[in-house]
């Protein structure tokens, strides 16, 4: 695949523009930088190798860093997308490179999902890889067709309860960070819901729009529009604190449910064995480039944040903390992707 030179965007720049924008980029020549900035790979361009389509979530956030990051090295940064098995294929193939700082991965959260819903990955995730960085976190939300009986987290508990595993939520696919949103709030709030997979996060949101399925647990970027819209109606945020995008929403403990978080990120992350100055190098260049006021901005439009500590260090504890934490989820719920 082929990508263009990412154009310049202003700071009003509406949450439609970046999206298009971002699914423009999809036909590129790399981003490149000159300078004389410390660089790997002997200087080569970087193969930036995205775990999902182009136009979804970790795709908008390479886009959005990787010019940043070809200025902060000097060199030039290309987006590959390679999606597919849950982020598995790109996975794979940044593991068996060589781990010269030319190739990465930027994945998504599943990434700490996959070693508990598949046991026999092709590449071990814990010894795999260099975790470079998180780049960004994005909470979901709890959104229903517009005409749903229930106007609160509360409400949707009463329901449940009521007549357990007959309200319906849909979700993107069988472990999909979705379905596990909704799998942890059945055992937060203490009901029991039917869960309605779709192939994709875009058809599941349709027929929640349309009505066929009343719950979804959505990404606040790609619901946001439908949801200002009026096509959607949300009813919790899935983060601690309340989204900046969201303000009026009240996040799950507010609405009744404690002790829950669900979060969507994006790491970083490079083939194992790398050297200690390669990956100093990398880790600077990527916090450079998320201490860009555009990129922190552009980030905030999509309803997220940049993490809050890019160090290395930090981004390890933090996927080893994801991972136990789906773990636990899985197998109390008994998720499987079969």
């Amino acid at each position: 695949m082929t990508h263009s030179k990412h154009s310049t965007s202003t700071a009003t720049l509406s949450r439609r523009g970046l999206l298009v924008q971002a699914a423009g980029a999809a036909l590129a020549a790399p981003w490149v930088a000159s300078g004389h900035a410390a660089t790997v790979a002997g200087g080569r361009p970087i193969s930036l190798v995205v775990s999902y389509p182009a136009g979804g979530g970790a795709d908008l956030i390479a886009r959005i860093i990787a010019p940043r990051l070809a200025e902060a090295l000097g060199q030039g940064v290309v987006v590959e997308n390679k999606p597919g098995a849950s982020g598995q294929l790109a996975a794979s193939q940044v593991a068996r490179a060589t781990p010269d700082g030319s190739v990465l991965l930027l994945d998504a959260s599943s990434f700490a999902v996959n070693p508990s819903l598949f046991p026999k990955l092709p590449y071990d995730s814990a010894k795999a890889f260099t975790p470079l960085a998180v780049l960004a976190t994005f909470p979901n939300v709890l959104v229903c067709t517009p005409g749903f009986s229930a106007k609160s987290v509360k409400d949707v508990i009463q329901l449940a309860k009521a007549k357990p595993g007959e309200l319906t939520y849909a979700s993107s696919g069988n472990g999909s960070a979705q379905h596990l949103a909704g799998a942890m709030f059945e055992g937060r709030a203490g009901v029991q819901l039917l869960h309605v997979p779709y192939r994709g996060g875009g058809p599941a949101m349709t027929d929640v729009m349309g009505g066929q399925v009343p719950l979804f647990f959505a990404n606040v970027a790609s619901s946001l529009g439908h949801i200002q819209a009026g096509k959607l109606r949300p009813l919790a945020v899935t983060s601690m604190v309340r989204a900046r995008s969201l303000p009026e929403v009240p996040t799950m403990a507010e609405a009744g449910v404690p002790g829950y978080e669900v979060l969507e990120w994006n790491p970083l992350l490079a083939p194992a064995g790398m050297a200690a100055d390669t990956r100093a190098t990398l880790v600077a260049a990527v916090r450079k480039a998320l201490a860009d006021p555009e990129v922190l901005g552009r980030v905030r439009q999509l309803g997220g944040d940049v993490f809050a500590d890019a160090s290395q260090q930090t981004a390890g504890k933090f996927i080893a903390a994801q991972q136990e934490q789906w773990a636990r989820v899985v197998r109390e719920r008994k998720i499987s992707v079969g």
